[in-house]
């Protein structure tokens, strides 16, 4: 009888510490999700922007209007399913409509003059910050989670809760140089 009774408050204790672990495991994932959700958040707030940028534009050039509303239109959702792949490729989209338009613009320096245009810009800088910003929320977030579910027993118990290891988003080569002061 005192048997059973060890047996049974291991098997309770056991119990307890795997809800306990796991509890903590899909706190930490939610975190992730969250922190790849507000990326999605202010990612779509510069897409906004450009918009209104491209507005601007089709007043300007034709042309360059088609081209970046193509460019555009190739945006996808950004959520907390998402992958740290997803948000590059919307970065990428992002960049290459920005020089476009900074292109347009330099060409057209009534538009650069614009107020319209300038108070866009102010707030495509704006999102950017808040973009990096999440960024690096979002980075903190995935090494707090996959520094835990590396360690014994969360490595162990992990799995089975199908909670695994992120991707961290990267930086371009081109960014992390220093710029030149010349």
């Amino acid at each position: 009888m005192i048997v059973l009774g060890i047996i049974l408050a291991i098997v309770v204790i056991l119990v307890v510490w795997f809800i306990g672990v796991q509890r903590m495991l899909v706190s930490l994932d939610e975190n992730v999700n969250n922190a790849m959700s507000q990326i999605g958040v202010n990612l779509t707030s510069r897409f906004d922007a450009l918009t209104g940028l491209l507005d601007l534009v089709k007043g300007y050039n034709e042309h360059e209007y088609k081209t970046l509303s193509d460019v555009i239109k190739m945006r996808t959702s950004i959520g907390a399913g998402s992958k740290a792949s997803d948000v590059e490729a919307q970065e990428n989209i992002i960049t290459e409509a920005v020089g476009k338009i900074m292109a347009v613009a330099e060409a057209y320096p009534d538009l650069k003059a614009n107020t319209n245009y300038q108070n866009l810009m102010n707030s495509l800088n704006d999102y950017e910050t808040k973009v990096r910003q999440s960024r690096l929320v979002y980075n903190d977030a995935v090494t707090k989670l996959n520094r835990t579910i590396r360690m014994i027993p969360y490595s162990i118990v992990a799995p089975m809760c199908g909670v695994f290891a992120r991707d961290y988003l990267k930086t371009e080569e081109s960014k992390t140089d220093m710029p030149s002061m010349k």
